[in-house]
């Protein structure tokens, strides 16, 4: 019997009484092996199953639960599992099969979970949030730039389970590179752990410098000549979209850190100066972040100084214009008033000599204005 249809049986069952049950109510399933890597045939949330010894995959054909008890009585090898948004039910037989606490089930399941490490018994439970760039032609104030989803790993002796959540983050590569690679792989499932956190770190790194693009392109639009024209949405957009890449890398310097010093049975003292380069990783992409949230904060108080002072500009304009009109109003005004004895009414020259201290006067305004740069 196939690990596949014994697998698919496995996630189809609410609670089994133990591993005989789960292995007689499967002999009746067809052969189907799911160590391809494209998604499960059965249409199950199962999109691989890959048994390792010695860091070299094991044919499949054979029976999920006597490989689980193979590898765990030979102590050599290990049963690789990958599942893509199982559902309770899904994921219960698996669960009781593989002695998984209820609450880290509970996790895997409902997912939105923190980054986290977290130790129940003999099993690891790790939390990564994966975090993709979001390609667009042009930045906007709706433009999604950052999209999150997440990993959960469940790291026994013989044993590597990864439930994902998300449209992006596929292991597929990442079990290629590590199958060219037995010598790592021969490590263990804390090799496999170790992987998983060195790609998601490395999209965090990848990320970091998509937005920093983003960030360049809105601080030039800012200082060129009509940055105070420029969309403030803009700003705010990226300074959203940084925070939720922000909730997804801070959290995880702690799990690392616990991973890379404290001591931990499934983790060999030999990966553990891998974490250790992993944090190295996380701590540059929290670095950068934090950096980016400053000059975001420095460009929109550029943004709005700039708008401050064309505002300034404007108001000057305004009142320097204000001023020439009011020569001529002031002059017109006083020579509209219906009085009999104004002297310059009968003067022949009066009419001329008014126009040309008007002219004057607001020749001489003008030239002021534009001297100081009102207008």
């Amino acid at each position: 019997m196939s690990m596949a249809g014994n697998l698919r049986k496995v996630t189809g069952l609410g609670r089994v009484s133990g591993l005989r049950k789960v292995a007689r109510l499967t002999r009746r399933r067809p052969r189907v092996d799911l160590s391809h890597p494209a998604r499960s045939p059965l249409g199950s949330a199962v999109v691989n199953c890959v048994a390792y010894e010695n860091g070299t995959r094991v044919p499949g054909g054979r029976d999920l639960v006597e490989t689980v008890e193979q590898v765990s009585k030979a102590g050599d090898g290990f049963v690789w599992l990958g599942l893509h948004e199982p559902t309770e039910l899904e994921f219960a037989g698996i669960a009781e099969l593989f002695d998984l606490h209820p609450l880290a089930v509970e996790d895997a399941v409902d997912a939105h979970q923190r980054p986290k490490l977290e130790r129940y018994g003999e099993t690891l439970f790790a939390v990564f949030k994966t975090v993709c760039y979001v390609d667009h032609t042009e930045l906007t104030a709706t433009s999604e730039v950052v999209n999150t989803g997440e990993i959960m790993v469940f790291v026994g002796h013989h044993f590597v389970i990864t439930v994902r959540h998300g449209r992006h983050g596929s292991l597929g590569p990442l079990r290629e590179e590590l199958e060219a690679d037995p010598q790592q792989l021969a490590k263990g499932p804390a090799a496999v752990l170790h992987a998983i956190a060195d790609h998601v770190v490395d999209d965090y790194l990848n990320v970091t410098d998509s937005v920093q693009a983003d960030i360049d392109q809105v601080e030039t639009d800012v200082f060129q000549e009509s940055g105070a024209r420029a969309d403030p949405g803009r700003i705010y957009q990226l300074k959203r979209e940084l925070l939720e890449l922000k909730r997804a890398v801070a959290p995880l310097s702690r799990p690392l850190l616990d991973l890379a010093t404290r001591p931990i049975r499934v983790v060999d003292p030999e990966i553990q100066a891998y974490f250790r380069d992993v944090s190295d990783h996380l701590l540059r992409a929290t670095e950068q972040i934090a950096a980016f949230d400053e000059l975001l904060n420095s460009i929109l108080q550029a943004h709005l100084a700039q708008v401050s002072v064309a505002q300034n500009e404007d108001m000057r304009k305004i009142t320097a214009w204000a001023a020439l009109i009011a020569v001529p109003t002031m002059v017109c005004g006083v020579y509209g008033m219906n009085f009999e004895h104004m002297p310059e009414l009968h003067w022949k020259l009066g009419y001329p000599l008014t126009l040309g201290v008007i002219a004057t006067a607001c020749f001489v305004l003008y030239r002021g204005f534009k001297r100081n740069g009102w207008l």
